[in-house]
Order: C-alpha cells, then structure tokens, then sequence
C-alpha cells in the first residue's frame, strides 16, 4: 500500500480513480441500506444490466453520427432510469410477474447492448472495461460527472429519509398515513439507477450489485438503525476500494475485480465470526 499511496502523489490517473472510487463509496453506503432492506437487489441486477444498451447507443451515436453531446455516462443514466420506471411500473400496476419481467429486460438490454457496440464501425469499446470497470481510466471529466451524480444521489436519499425508511420497511402504513407510495417507491429506484451508473465507472456493470451490498452486510454486524448502516457502508465501501485499489496496484490484477475480492472477504470473515459466535453461546 505504501507503493501505491507514494506512485498516486505524482500520478492524476490513480489520484482520479482513488478519488472517483471514495465519491462512488457514499453513494453506495447511502442507497445500499435501501436496496437490502426493500430486497430489490434483483431488481438492481437488471437496472445495472440494461446500461449496457445505453452505453452501447451512446457509443454508437457519437462516433456515427458524430453527436459529441451524447456521453456514454449520459446514454447509461436514461437507460437505467427507463430501465427503473419501466420495472416500478409494472410491480406495482400490472399483473406481469416480476421477475419475469426483470429477467427479460436483464437479457434484452444486454444483447441490445453488444449489438450496439459491435456496429460502431472502426470502433470497438472494451466490452471488459464496461463489465467489470476501468477504474484506472477514469479522467477528470468523468471524475466531476460522477461527483455530479454522486451528490444527487445522496442530497435526495438523505433529505428524504423518512419517506424512504417508510416505504422500505411497513408500505402499508405509509399508505394508511397518506404517503403516496407509488412516488417514492419510483424514485427509491431512480435513485438506485444513478447509483448503479456512479458505480459502473469503478467496478463495471457485472459487479455493481456486489458494491452495493457487501458493505452493508459487513456493516450490518456494527450497526443498529438504517442510518447508521449508511455510515457503517459508505467508511466500509472506502477502506474496500482503496485496499482493492492498492492491491491491484502491487499485483497488476483488474481494479474492479480486486475491489469486490477485497469486500467479499471481508464478508466472508463476518459471517464466519456470527457463526462462531453464535454456536459459542448456543
């Protein structure tokens, strides 16, 4: 770690992604505690999917046609946040199951995705960069995009604490208390869009729901009320990527993939305590 903390004094590329990687932590922290709570983790999983068809058209369009406006960041945030609509929409309206709706969109946007990027002549993202991140990559630019997301992210979770924690934990007696569930539920899932897409730059769309929810099981164990489990996920989402950040520095392996190594084992250890524990007082 000492290598790598003296290598990013006079290197902007590890300063931008160790920085890009703490500024995606809060949001994580912030809208994880959500996600566990209100089980929407499969609901995550096909959001941070179909941003592989916005990224894809994004691409596709700017080197195409030549719309320089059309940012890959700006074509993953409609597409996630479609992407929650369209899956709020229908657990809540519709008689569609669910999941089988997820699941479609899951696959949809993916190969819609691929198909994009593969007829982008003379132009072919790495599709490994967009899955499992490119941390290392990350220029300014898109360092202040997603400071820009990240502080929506967490203005709108945090001042609308209540709502939320309504709606997560008893919806019915939000409803009896006049809350109009319906709202906030679609903008808890807006929100998580924008997380998954903040998230996407530091370990890519295949490991995104990880990020999500590994500190907030980790911090599970430390805290007692949701909002301490906010804290307890975004300290823990930092420690991780930056451990994750300085070992794959030293040992020249993928930053996104090092990063949820570091949080799964960590977890892991968790876990196995609780176990211990709790047969050493059975």
């Amino acid at each position: 770690m000492t290598d790598f903390f003296r290598a990013m004094a006079g290197s902007p590329l590890l300063l931008h992604a160790l920085v890009c990687g703490l500024l995606a932590s809060v949001a994580a922290g912030v809208i994880g505690p959500y996600v566990v709570v209100r089980r929407i983790t499969y609901i995550a999983g096909g959001i941070a999917h179909c941003v592989l068809a916005g990224l894809g058209a994004a691409y596709y369009f700017q080197i195409e046609y030549g719309w320089t406006w059309c940012d890959p960041i700006l074509g993953a945030s409609v597409a996630a946040i479609l992407a929650a609509l369209l899956i709020g929409w229908v657990s809540l309206r519709a008689r569609q199951r669910e999941d089988t709706l997820i699941g479609a969109l899951w696959a949809i946007g993916t190969a819609v995705g691929v198909l994009f990027i593969q007829s982008t002549r003379g132009y072919a993202p790495d599709l490994m960069s967009l899955l499992f991140g490119n941390i290392m990559l990350v220029s300014a630019r898109d360092m202040w995009l997603v400071a820009g997301l990240d502080a929506l992210v967490v203005a709108i979770g945090l001042l609308f604490y209540n709502q939320f924690v309504a709606v997560c934990f008893d919806e019915e007696f939000a409803r009896l208390r006049g809350l109009r569930v319906e709202f906030w539920y679609l903008l808890l899932l807006c929100l998580v869009a924008l997380t998954v897409v903040v998230l996407m730059k530091v370990v890519g769309i295949v490991l995104v729901i990880a990020l999500l929810t590994l500190p907030v099981a980790v911090g599970a164990i430390f805290a007692r009320s949701l909002w301490q489990s906010m804290i307890a996920a975004s300290l823990l989402s930092m420690v991780f990527v930056t451990l994750g950040l300085g070992t794959a520095y030293q040992a020249n392996w993928p930053a996104g993939a090092t990063i949820i190594i570091v949080a799964g084992a960590a977890y892991l250890l968790v876990a196995m305590f609780q176990i211990f524990t709790a047969r050493r007082r059975a």
